[in-house]
């Protein structure tokens, strides 16, 4: 037996527990002038899914792409660009949400041409200037997550029962207010953190 364990670990490369969908996005950047701005999306209002919702460009990684190729191939699809106009610049970091999506997200800028967006995902697009998230902190909501269907949990399988004390999470929630746009959830977070590395390292 335990030469069967040795030949299953052995040179074993860890990956995350749990089964995970992964999203790839765009933090896709665009010079006007010399004024750099983020380039958003506003989610079609016929979408099943978040639909009005600001986002990034993106979307699902596909069995045979991985996550940088999907966030080309999304951002290419849903603002209707070729390839030579996208400059990948390089990686963010990724966010294992709670709810069991692993997302990517890619720094990236467009060298030329026009967007044009698919009516079919996309209702309208809009720029944010660089310096506006550089100069402005997104308002901070810590949203309380936790053991829910309490009624259905088998508290008699643990020491202590109803009694037990459980951890309680929380989840930061930002929002970013730009104009008439409000930029929330997941789209916040991965533009807060970008901005954070960007100070972390310029020390802007």
């Amino acid at each position: 037996m335990i030469n069967n364990i040795k030949q299953v670990f052995n040179n074993r490369k860890s990956k995350v527990i749990g089964k995970f969908d992964e999203s790839a996005v765009m933090i896709l950047l665009a010079r006007d002038s010399d004024e750099l701005s983020i380039i958003f999306e506003v989610r079609a209002h016929k979408l099943r899914s978040q639909p009005g919702d600001v986002c990034l460009p993106g979307g699902r990684v596909e069995v045979d792409e991985n996550p940088k190729q999907a966030s080309i191939r999304e951002t290419m699809e849903e603002l209707n660009l070729k390839r030579d106009q996208l400059e990948v610049i390089g990686d963010m970091d990724y966010y294992i949400s709670p709810y069991g999506n692993r997302l990517y997200a890619f720094v990236g800028m467009i060298k030329h041409g026009y967007i044009n967006p698919s009516e079919d995902e996309v209702e309208t697009i809009f720029k944010v200037p660089l310096k506006f998230f550089l100069n402005n902190e997104p308002l901070l909501y810590k949203m309380e997550i936790g053991p829910i269907n309490q009624e259905e949990f088998p508290f008699n399988l643990i020491n202590g029962g109803k009694n037990y004390k459980f951890r309680k999470g929380y989840l930061n929630q930002y929002f970013y207010e730009y104009n008439d746009y409000i930029i929330w959830g997941f789209t916040a977070q991965i533009i807060k953190s970008f901005i954070d590395v960007l100070k972390n390292k310029n020390n802007i």
